[in-house]
Protein backbone atom coordinates (compact mmCIF):
# COMPACT_ATOMS: atom_id res chain seq x y z
CA UNK A 1 0.00 0.00 0.00
CA UNK A 2 1.54 3.06 -1.00
CA UNK A 3 0.97 6.75 1.15
CA UNK A 4 1.84 9.83 1.17
CA UNK A 5 1.95 12.83 3.22
CA UNK A 6 -0.83 15.39 2.62
CA UNK A 7 -0.64 17.88 4.79
CA UNK A 8 -0.17 19.11 8.61
CA UNK A 9 -2.82 20.31 10.85
CA UNK A 10 -3.02 23.33 12.82
CA UNK A 11 -5.47 24.77 15.36
CA UNK A 12 -5.28 28.57 15.42
CA UNK A 13 -8.00 31.29 16.35
CA UNK A 14 -7.11 33.50 13.54
CA UNK A 15 -6.67 31.08 10.70
CA UNK A 16 -5.96 33.23 7.88
CA UNK A 17 -3.39 35.50 9.73
CA UNK A 18 -1.54 32.40 11.05
CA UNK A 19 -1.86 30.93 7.36
CA UNK A 20 -0.27 34.21 5.86
CA UNK A 21 2.65 34.53 8.65
CA UNK A 22 3.33 30.77 7.49
CA UNK A 23 3.22 31.57 3.65
CA UNK A 24 5.61 34.89 4.48
CA UNK A 25 8.04 32.41 6.43
CA UNK A 26 7.62 29.57 3.79
CA UNK A 27 7.46 31.39 0.45
CA UNK A 28 4.22 29.43 -0.17
CA UNK A 29 0.58 30.54 -0.81
CA UNK A 30 -3.14 30.32 0.46
CA UNK A 31 -4.40 27.64 -1.96
CA UNK A 32 -7.87 26.97 -0.07
CA UNK A 33 -10.02 29.43 2.36
CA UNK A 34 -13.32 29.19 4.07
CA UNK A 35 -14.47 29.74 7.58
CA UNK A 36 -13.89 26.01 8.19
CA UNK A 37 -10.14 25.91 7.25
CA UNK A 38 -7.41 27.94 5.62
CA UNK A 39 -4.82 25.55 3.21
CA UNK A 40 -1.49 26.97 1.74
CA UNK A 41 1.38 25.02 -0.02
CA UNK A 42 3.85 25.81 -2.70
CA UNK A 43 1.51 25.52 -5.03
CA UNK A 44 -2.19 23.70 -5.45
CA UNK A 45 -1.16 20.75 -6.46
CA UNK A 46 2.15 20.25 -4.44
CA UNK A 47 2.67 18.11 -1.40
CA UNK A 48 2.41 18.79 1.48
CA UNK A 49 0.56 21.40 2.74
CA UNK A 50 -0.48 22.75 6.12
CA UNK A 51 -4.07 22.96 7.24
CA UNK A 52 -5.06 26.11 9.38
CA UNK A 53 -8.52 24.77 11.08
CA UNK A 54 -10.55 26.48 14.10
CA UNK A 55 -10.13 26.23 17.61
CA UNK A 56 -11.80 27.74 21.01
CA UNK A 57 -9.09 27.06 23.36
CA UNK A 58 -5.78 28.36 23.62
CA UNK A 59 -2.50 27.09 23.63
CA UNK A 60 -1.17 25.91 27.11
CA UNK A 61 1.99 23.36 26.28
CA UNK A 62 4.50 22.70 24.13
CA UNK A 63 4.12 21.18 21.28
CA UNK A 64 4.29 17.62 20.56
CA UNK A 65 5.41 17.71 16.88
CA UNK A 66 7.08 20.82 15.11
CA UNK A 67 8.14 22.22 12.13
CA UNK A 68 12.00 22.30 12.01
CA UNK A 69 13.32 24.67 8.88
CA UNK A 70 16.97 24.90 7.48
CA UNK A 71 18.12 28.06 5.76
CA UNK A 72 20.95 29.17 4.11
CA UNK A 73 22.14 31.68 6.53
CA UNK A 74 20.54 30.65 10.28
CA UNK A 75 21.01 33.81 11.85
CA UNK A 76 19.50 35.97 8.60
CA UNK A 77 16.23 33.65 8.63
CA UNK A 78 15.64 33.88 12.38
CA UNK A 79 15.85 38.19 12.18
CA UNK A 80 13.78 37.49 9.15
CA UNK A 81 11.12 35.34 11.39
CA UNK A 82 11.20 37.80 14.18
CA UNK A 83 10.67 40.28 11.97
CA UNK A 84 7.61 38.56 10.28
CA UNK A 85 6.16 38.16 14.24
CA UNK A 86 7.93 35.17 15.54
CA UNK A 87 9.06 35.35 18.96
CA UNK A 88 12.10 33.28 20.60
CA UNK A 89 11.11 30.48 22.93
CA UNK A 90 12.69 28.12 25.84
CA UNK A 91 11.78 25.31 25.52
CA UNK A 92 14.23 23.76 27.72
CA UNK A 93 16.54 23.50 24.74
CA UNK A 94 19.84 24.87 26.89
CA UNK A 95 22.29 27.04 25.28
CA UNK A 96 24.53 25.56 23.57
CA UNK A 97 22.35 24.02 21.24
CA UNK A 98 23.05 24.36 17.30
CA UNK A 99 19.44 25.80 16.50
CA UNK A 100 17.02 28.40 17.90
CA UNK A 101 13.52 27.54 19.30
CA UNK A 102 10.92 30.31 18.19
CA UNK A 103 6.56 30.80 17.84
CA UNK A 104 4.92 31.71 15.63
CA UNK A 105 2.26 34.38 16.60
CA UNK A 106 -0.19 31.93 18.28
CA UNK A 107 2.63 30.48 20.25
CA UNK A 108 3.04 27.05 18.27
CA UNK A 109 6.78 26.56 18.43
CA UNK A 110 9.15 25.66 15.81
CA UNK A 111 12.81 25.22 15.14
CA UNK A 112 15.59 26.89 13.06
CA UNK A 113 18.32 24.97 12.65
CA UNK A 114 21.67 24.95 10.95
CA UNK A 115 22.19 24.75 7.06
CA UNK A 116 21.83 21.18 6.32
CA UNK A 117 21.93 19.00 3.05
CA UNK A 118 20.58 15.65 4.29
CA UNK A 119 18.30 14.87 7.13
CA UNK A 120 21.91 12.73 8.27
CA UNK A 121 23.93 16.32 8.19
Amino acid sequence: MAVRWYQVAVQAHDLLSLARFWCQVLDWRVVFESEEEVVIASAPDALPGICFLPVDERKTTQNRLHIDLTPDDQAAEVERLLALGARRADVGQGEDVTWTVLADPEGNEFCVLRPKKTLLD
